[in-house]
């Protein structure tokens, strides 16, 4: 089957712009043929995801209250990345800001759309090894609490739906699989 794009854009108009996102709406003819609307949000950042592991398979999650949701989420750290920085540094800068980790070995283990339907968000995910420890410095639009926990806990929370945000499902249910096949 091919792969062509079976949609018409009549006109569009940027609808709202911040620093972080921009929505633009278009005047579309729909694959069926009937006139509509399509929104569209912009990211002006890459998202980026680090699920880090020590030694002992522990790994650290970040809580804190999503104001979308109106409620408390335990994710891996995550943050934003510019679009024309190298991804990696945005991901050893997010994990040292939300965490206080560095790590001497890194592997991207996952890109994603994190929701293709209305967006264009890019997410990179890492798996972060050789850990150290220093001093955390969260944004101050972040109320964060870290927790170390064993990975295998963090699995089975993805299990049993205590953990819901993407790319942290992404991260850990791939990181699993990655355990089972290997060494690392």
């Amino acid at each position: 089957m091919e792969e062509r794009n079976p949609w018409t854009t009549i006109e569009s108009h940027k609808i709202y712009d911040n620093n972080w996102i921009g929505l633009t709406e278009h005047q579309v003819i729909n694959p069926s043929g009937g006139k509509g609307i399509y929104g569209e949000v912009h990211f002006k950042n890459l998202a980026i995801g680090i699920l880090p592991l020590d030694e002992e398979l522990n790994t650290w999650l970040v809580g804190q209250y999503r104001f979308p949701l109106k409620a408390y989420s335990w994710e891996i750290p995550e943050g934003g990345g510019p679009l024309d920085a190298d991804p990696l540094d945005s991901a050893k800068r997010e994990l040292m800001e939300e965490t206080g980790l560095s790590a001497t070995e890194w592997v991207e283990i996952q890109r994603m759309h994190l929701s293709n339907s209305v967006s264009n968000e890019l997410a990179i995910i890492y798996i972060a090894r050789g850990l150290s420890m220093g001093i955390a410095s969260p944004e101050e639009t972040e109320e964060l609490r870290i927790r170390k926990l064993p990975f295998q806990e963090a699995y089975e929370m993805v299990l049993n739906g205590e953990i819901t945000d993407s790319m942290s499902v992404a991260a850990i249910l791939k990181t699993k699989i990655i355990l089972q096949e290997s060494s690392l």
